[in-house]
């Protein structure tokens, strides 16, 4: 008898695992990309024609997203995208300066030259979005260099406390909606934190990662004293 494409000898299929694993990255990535508003509802009716699955799907997805951290549950078979308190958001974004500088020492003792070559061009293109407009390419270009960071310093641990933070979202809330483009000093930053990898000083390049990132949280407190808020005084500043 010959077995369906994607059918085991039992029976089974992989063919709905196959396709909760597809939803679920489509549905992951949406999310890290600012897609939703923070504390948007998501309904399975949405959701089903969006990513072309059954219900059953969209609730195994969010049940798994919801699991680790990305949305919230809630009744009547919907959920939320998550929503930070400053002080969340500040303490995640302290908890990623500290985890990114362990992970750019690493870099610095472990990259290969086609690393080195990919932050290069990367910093590059980020050069090419110093312009207005060119603020979402640059967030784009921002991740990269981070990932390409993480892949150099090969270290698993690491990078799973690095996603555990859920920082995208944080950054979504809370960015600056009033600026078209990047800020000039934050290449320079990206280069200075090259260089040191580049040089192998694994003190020197976790440094340059704490200084680059330092820079958030002042941010936000200074966004957020700007229009009225409350901001804590976060540690260490």
């Amino acid at each position: 008898m010959t077995l369906a494409t994607g059918t085991d000898p039992a029976g089974g299929t992989d063919t709905n695992a196959n396709r909760t694993v597809q939803a679920y990255n489509e549905l992951r990535a949406l999310l890290l990309s600012g897609h939703y508003e923070p504390d948007s509802r998501l309904t399975e009716s949405e959701l089903t024609a969006r990513l072309g699955v059954s219900r059953g799907t969209v609730r195994s997805v969010l049940a798994r997203l919801a699991q680790e951290g990305y949305v919230t549950a809630e009744a009547h078979r919907s959920a939320r995208t998550r929503s930070f308190s400053v002080d969340e958001a500040l303490e995640i974004l302290e908890t990623r300066e500290v985890l990114e500088a362990a992970l750019a020492a690493s870099a610095a003792q472990r990259a290969s030259e086609d690393d080195l070559a990919a932050m290069a061009a990367t910093c590059k293109r980020m050069w090419e979005c110093q312009v207005p407009g060119g603020r979402d390419e640059y967030w784009k270009l921002n991740r990269r260099f981070h990932g390409q960071i993480r892949a150099a310093a090969r270290h698993a641990t690491l990078s799973r406390f690095v996603d555990s933070l859920l920082y995208p979202l944080v950054m979504q809330q809370y960015r600056d909606a009033d600026r078209s483009h990047p800020r000039t000093d934050s290449v320079r930053e990206h280069e200075a934190v090259l260089a040191t990898i580049a040089t192998g000083n694994p003190e020197a390049a976790a440094a340059a990662m704490r200084h680059h990132l330092s820079g958030a949280p002042r941010a936000l407190q200074l966004q957020l004293a700007e229009r009225g808020g409350n901001p804590r005084r976060a540690p260490g500043r």
